[in-house]
């Protein structure tokens, strides 16, 4: 299927409980699910039981998921025990996404902090990945999606371009790849709202990190203008970059069977089942 489309789902009261019924609900034709506390550093066992009813699920739905890693992971962080526990919930993420069967870890680019350290965070990156993609390449574990930030605090990757430093870190390993987010790559300044934005934003992507890299695309339109830093996330045509860019990207050939989950805000399903709706139909429209 070319496009999936599907939203973050929740997974509070079970993996499996939770998490099919919303995306049956929602019309999601992919997932995105935390496995553990998007603020925290505390890694849960999960429960075996529900990890096999969630493979199960998706399996019969024909659904790929994907893991969000928490928001606190920061490779490039100053300070040693942030690292370590970066590591850590990366490790633990990509184990719990085998046992779901998940497809890949997503988790965000992160920050040198201090102007100080800013020599020294891509080496610090690279000592810490590289020995986790060698072990989920021999081990078949999901792969790693780095997704850049909204900008602002010495972020390592906000720009798409800033991809090609980032990837040659880790010797453009083939277990890493991008997730793409919209609201990101507007708050760290692309234009995608200008009639060829998000074109010339995916050509750069392209040009920086080459072709099959683009592995996942986070869907969401924003609050605050372009260039802003912001990362606050608004219902798709709702907010400043508009849904006309989102065809744009579905027109584009980098886009091509790239799945796309949305995370804008919602009560329950019903603003990710509109959100989803509106994108499936720029899809049928193209």
């Amino acid at each position: 299927m070319s496009h999936r489309i599907g939203s973050h789902t929740k997974t509070s009261g079970g993996l499996a409980k939770a998490a099919l019924p919303y995306v049956d609900a929602a019309g999601s034709e992919t997932l995105q699910v935390y496995v553990s506390n998007s603020r925290g550093w505390a890694l849960p066992a999960g429960d075996p039981k529900q990890d096999t009813l969630f493979r199960d699920g998706i399996g019969e739905r024909d659904l790929p998921a994907y893991i969000h890693a928490s928001l606190l992971v920061n490779l490039g962080s100053p300070t040693e025990l942030t690292v370590e526990r970066s590591v850590a919930t990366l490790e633990h993420a990509l184990l719990r996404g085998k046992a779901i069967g998940a497809t890949a870890v997503v988790y965000h680019a992160g920050s040198s902090v201090d102007e100080s350290h800013a020599g020294k965070a891509l080496h610090q990156l690279r000592e810490a990945l590289l020995p986790l993609l060698d072990r989920a390449s021999a081990e078949g574990l999901p792969r790693l999606l780095v997704e850049p930030s909204a900008g602002g605090g010495r972020s390592l990757a906000s720009k798409v371009q800033d991809l090609e430093p980032y990837l040659a870190a880790v010797e453009n390993h083939p277990w890493m790849g991008v997730c793409f987010d919209t609201c990101h790559a507007w708050a760290a300044g692309h234009d995608l709202a200008t009639p060829g934005g998000m074109t010339a934003t995916l050509d750069a992507l392209l040009a920086a990190v080459g072709p099959d890299r683009l592995q996942l695309i986070h869907a969401n339109d924003s609050k605050d203008e372009c260039g802003s830093t912001r990362d606050r996330h608004e219902t798709i045509g709702a907010g400043r970059i508009g849904s006309a860019p989102f065809a744009e990207l579905f027109a584009h050939p980098a886009t091509a069977g790239v799945p796309i989950i949305v995370e804008t805000p919602t009560v329950e399903h019903e603003g990710h089942a509109a959100d989803i709706a509106l994108l499936k139909g720029l899809r049928e429209a193209r």
